[in-house]
Formats: C-alpha cells, sequence, structure tokens
C-alpha cells in the first residue's frame, strides 16, 4: 500500500445514517435522536467574579486548540445588570425581574486543561470599575460568536467575531480584538426585521467554500394579542436567518432557514457546526408558555434548508427540578468538541425561567461517537432493514458505529452491482468504528451494504480508503 516514512496513505469516508443520500432505501426504520449523557458534577463555571453580574444566556464559544492542548471558552457575562445572587427563590418567583438601565454584555475568556475545571485569567486587557485584573477581553458586543479559522491565510485574522449589529471583528489571538466593522452590505430578503440579538456564530462552509453566519431576524405574525402585550404574549417570532460571504467582510442578503412552526415554540438560537459531511444545528427553542428553553436538534446537506430530528423533542432537555441547574434554561455552545471515545457539547444553564432572575453555570453533556441521531425499529416486533446507496469500494476497509441492546443484532451483508452476496458480518454488541467482513474490499469498484437490525440504533459508517499497492 502506499506509504510515506512508513505511514499507511489512508483516507476515511466518514457516512451517516441520518444523511438521506447514504441511503436508498429503509423498511421499518425511523430516525431517532441519540442518548445526551450531562456531566455528573455540573455545573463545571459559575457567576463568581464581581463582574459577572448575570450569565444570561453564556452564549459560549468552546474550541480545544490542539497545539497548545488546551480548552479555550469565550462567553457573553452581562457586566453591568441585575443580579440574583443570594436571592431566595421566593423572591425570584415573586419579585418582577427589570434589566438594568445601563445593561452592559461583555466577552469573556476561560481556560482549562480537562474540560471540566475552568480558569478565569486576569488578563488586564479591559478596564472594568477601575480595574484591568479580570479576564474581560471586549466590553460591549452582544451575542458574539467566535471561532477559530484555519482556512485564512492572514494570521491576523484567524480569530474570528461576529456579534449584534451586525458587526465583525479579527483577532491573531483571540484576546486582542480590531475596531469592529458594520456589516452594511447585509439586508433583510423579505419583511423579516434584522436583529441579531442572538448567539451570532458563523463558520467556514467546506462544502460550499464560503462563510455562513446565523442571526436572527424577527416576523410579524397574524396572532390576536389578548392582553397587555408582554415579553411572553406578542404577535412575533422568532426566525433563524443566514448570510454567507467569500472573505467574512461583504455579506449577502440575509435568507431565514428556521421558523416557527407554532407559535409557543420559537427558535432562539442555532450554533452551526460541519460533521461527518452534512451542517448541524444545535436549535435553541424558547417556550412562550412555560418560559423555559431547551436544545433541539436540526441538520442541512448546504446550510440553506434544514431538517428538525424529532421536533418538538429536547436533543439536551431542562430539568424536572425546580432550580436545578439547568431547570430553565439550556443553550448549547458553539461548538462541540469531539474526542475519540466521545462528543463533548458544552452548554450555559439557568436555574429558572429565562425573563425572570435567574443564576447562571456553563454545564457538559456527552454523546457516544457519531450518536447524534441513528435509525432504529419503528414496530420493534419486527426487524428493521437499511439498505445504502451505491458505494466505491476499491480497496476500501469497512467500519461501522452501532448500539446494540442486550438482546439485539445487526446482519451486514456486502452485494456487488449484480446484487450478489459477497460478504456478511453480524454484530451482538455496542461499537464505534467495529471493522467488517474482516478485511478490506479488493475485488469490488462498487456495491452496496445492506443492514438488517433488530434493538439496535445504527449512527455511521465509515469507508477507509487505502492507497495503491
Amino acid at each position: 500500500m502506499a506509504a510515506k516514512d512508513g505511514v499507511l496513505d489512508v483516507k476515511t469516508t466518514r457516512l451517516l445514517f441520518l444523511d438521506d443520500r447514504n441511503i436508498s432505501r429503509s423498511d421499518n426504520a425511523v430516525i431517532k435522536l441519540g442518548d445526551i449523557k450531562k456531566y455528573s458534577s455540573n455545573p463545571l463555571m459559575r457567576e463568581d467574579k464581581h463582574w459577572e453580574k448575570r450569565f444570561d444566556n453564556f452564549y459560549g464559544n468552546i474550541i480545544f486548540d490542539e497545539q497548545s492542548n488546551l480548552y479555550k471558552c469565550w462567553y457573553s457575562p452581562f457586566i453591568v445588570a441585575n443580579s440574583s445572587a443570594n436571592m431566595s427563590f421566593e423572591d425570584m418567583k415573586n419579585i418582577q425581574y427589570d434589566g438594568h438601565d445601563f445593561q452592559e454584555m461583555a466577552i469573556c475568556y476561560a481556560t482549562s486543561v480537562d474540560g471540566l475545571t475552568w480558569n478565569k485569567p486576569e488578563l488586564n486587557l479591559v478596564e472594568f470599575n477601575g480595574s484591568k485584573a479580570n479576564n474581560i477581553v471586549f466590553r460591549g458586543p452582544h451575542g458574539g460568536g467566535i471561532f477559530y479559522d484555519k482556512e485564512d491565510s492572514d494570521n491576523t485574522a484567524r480569530y474570528k467575531l461576529i456579534y449584534q449589529g451586525l458587526k465583525t471583528s479579527f483577532s491573531s489571538n483571540g484576546l486582542i480584538w480590531s475596531q469592529h466593522k458594520y456589516l452594511e452590505s447585509v439586508s433583510a430578503s423579505g419583511n423579516e426585521k434584522i436583529t441579531g440579538d442572538t448567539h451570532n456564530n458563523a463558520l467556514w462552509a467546506p462544502t460550499l467554500s464560503k462563510y455562513v453566519a446565523f442571526t436572527r431576524t424577527w416576523a410579524e405574525t397574524d396572532r390576536e394579542v389578548v392582553g397587555k402585550q408582554t415579553f411572553l404574549n406578542h404577535k412575533w417570532t422568532r426566525q433563524v436567518s443566514r448570510i454567507e460571504s467569500d472573505d467574512f467582510r461583504t455579506w449577502s442578503k440575509s435568507e431565514v432557514c428556521i421558523t416557527c412552526t407554532k407559535w409557543e415554540h420559537q427558535p432562539y438560537a442555532m450554533p452551526v457546526f460541519f460533521h461527518a459531511g452534512i451542517y448541524f444545528g444545535l436549535l435553541a427553542i424558547h417556550d412562550q408558555i412555560s418560559d423555559r428553553v431547551w436544545t433541539e436538534l436540526a441538520w442541512s446537506k448546504d446550510t440553506v434548508k434544514w431538517n428538525r430530528v424529532e421536533e418538538g423533542t429536547p436533543f439536551i432537555e431542562c430539568s424536572d427540578n425546580e432550580l436545578d441547574y439547568d431547570y430553565g434554561c439550556v443553550y448549547a455552545c458553539a461548538t462541540p468538541v469531539f474526542l475519540d471515545n466521545e462528543v463533548r457539547i458544552f452548554y450555559g444553564a439557568s436555574d429558572w425561567l429565562h425573563t425572570s432572575w435567574r443564576n447562571g453555570s456553563l454545564s457538559l453533556a456527552t454523546l457516544r461517537p457519531d450518536g447524534f441521531a441513528g435509525y432504529e425499529q419503528v414496530n420493534k416486533n419486527l426487524t428493521a432493514t437499511i439498505v445504502s446507496s451505491v458505494l466505491s469500494l476499491k480497496d476500501c476497509l469497512i467500519r461501522v458505529t452501532v448500539d446494540v441492546e442486550s438482546d439485539g443484532w445487526v446482519l451486514v451483508k456486502l452485494f456487488n452491482d449484480s446484487k450478489e452476496q459477497v460478504s456478511v458480518s453480524s454484530l451482538t454488541n455496542s461499537c464505534s468504528n467495529q471493522i467488517l467482513f474482516d478485511s478490506k474490499v479488493s475485488d469490488l469498484e462498487t456495491g452496496y451494504l445492506e443492514f438488517e437490525f433488530k434493538n439496535a440504533r445504527l449512527y455511521s459508517f465509515c469507508l477507509d480508503y487505502f492507497g495503491d499497492e
């Protein structure tokens, strides 16, 4: 096999069962959300600095820096605000929450070696109440989304920021930021109003070779308002809208990509990331009746048209226990951290209602590799079958990621173009990246896979292509 310095040249294509382009047929099978596990020692970070008056929605942006072997987090607390610190639960429930007359948000910075214990370094960059002994990197931005851009050759713009305004800023190190620039080219495509009062976030979209950013627009509905108009009783609907750019400087008009399917459940924010050929959205839903916020899952092939996975069902749910750290709100951070044995999804949590007094924190939920969503049986008494699309298989090693219950099984058959069975593998245990058929496929140029299963959930399969002998 082709090798350089003794290292095999292997190209891996990861295919999710969630992506319907990878599936030609399914029988008695349906896509279901994966199983999220909340970290037992949550929360990881609290409002423990005197400038952290209210984490609010946290609006966290977390990366794992492989060069420094360090987790880095940029988050956006209100540094001038009314605080619920030391308030009793009775007062939180009974005293009306009002915003501070001079309310101000800032971007703060924290680091962690393991992603669990966090440090807020004294950066001595930005003054607050006469002192720079704090971890503030930028005063003023609301709803800031920060990402590390590997694609840009300009090192002074390695870190990119977008926030309400809409405005952008750049940084070489994520700490010292350039003077902001208004996105003057951005305007609404329709009658919606661009407000950006959300967790604005952006990424380099590799399938489009463009930057894509997500913000908020509002649209008026025909809902009849009965009684006094309030934050929870109005005729407007929030929307997730996208803009795109070749250079992160000149942007397109906004385009609505997610809106309400029922007024009571409003899309509040959606951090977006790319994984295994598709774009995932961690969609915060604000319930206008309960005033609580949970996170649902969406996915897209192109960042324009989005598919909701079990719409109305939380991907990361709120606690059922009043005043628990995440009873009121769950806002996923941008973006997950992918480890070999798990996916880490950090989130901003609040112990009480969205428009009320609440104490905030950073918390963690984990997921098995590729476990965002997968196929299960519809009728549990009958087996299910999934047939893949036609695959290029020459010199290919095939691996699969599945969960199998104690009485479950998965049978994987390999067929050639003539629909003749070539090989078969059986699985009776959960696995990640398990090799099928014992060895690489050498004789087939193309073919397809058939997965027959019972009491199991199918997440992904991988094709490892080896170089020529």
